[in-house]
């Protein structure tokens, strides 16, 4: 297992583990037809935007065959005011390879390029049904807001949670 740096032709490998992940991660939580509209295609488009980008950092967890099976980014929102601080946009890997430590490895190179940074807080959002929050509590993100959101037209709760202390999550991941 090879976890690096996303480069431009990862864009649809990328983008098959986006679709297919919230296929079966949100299975009963968003409604079917939205996650069955999901379009490789237009998620290709949109890594290929994401890595082109200077403003986002996205890596690839790629199996011994040289297939992309999970991915993470980090970027800062729009909507983050808050001086030195960044949001863990998302970590996604396909339903087979979960439970193997594969997203610690993908947070661990996420964290250490907030790190290296300088940023200081990390925000990430995550659906309150989705069972990755557990998996953030576990490396020290803390509660500090619920959102409702819509998606597919099903109104959802959001949760935002916040890693104060960017060294300590780093310290955390090395044990």
């Amino acid at each position: 297992m090879e976890i690096r740096r996303a480069q431009s032709n990862d864009a649809s490998g990328i983008a098959k583990v986006h679709v297919d992940s919230w296929r079966t991660t949100y299975k009963d939580i968003i409604p079917e037809d939205f996650l069955n509209n999901l379009s490789y295609a237009k998620r290709t488009e949109l890594w290929e935007k994401n890595i082109a980008s200077e403003d986002k950092y996205a890596i690839v967890a790629v199996n011994n065959e040289g297939q992309i099976v999970g991915f993470a980014d980090g970027w800062k929102r729009e909507d983050n005011l808050v001086e030195n601080a960044c949001d863990l946009t998302s970590i996604y890997i396909l339903e087979e390879y979960q439970g193997k430590g594969m997203g610690k490895l993908l947070m661990k190179e996420l964290f250490k390029h907030f790190n290296q940074m300088g940023y200081e807080r990390i925000f990430v959002e995550v659906l309150e049904e989705n069972k990755t929050r557990l998996f953030y509590e576990h490396y020290g993100a803390r509660l500090i807001r619920k959102v409702q959101i819509q998606i597919g037209g099903k109104m959802l709760n959001e949760l935002i949670y916040e890693w104060e202390n960017v060294d300590e999550v780093v310290q955390k991941l090395r044990d």
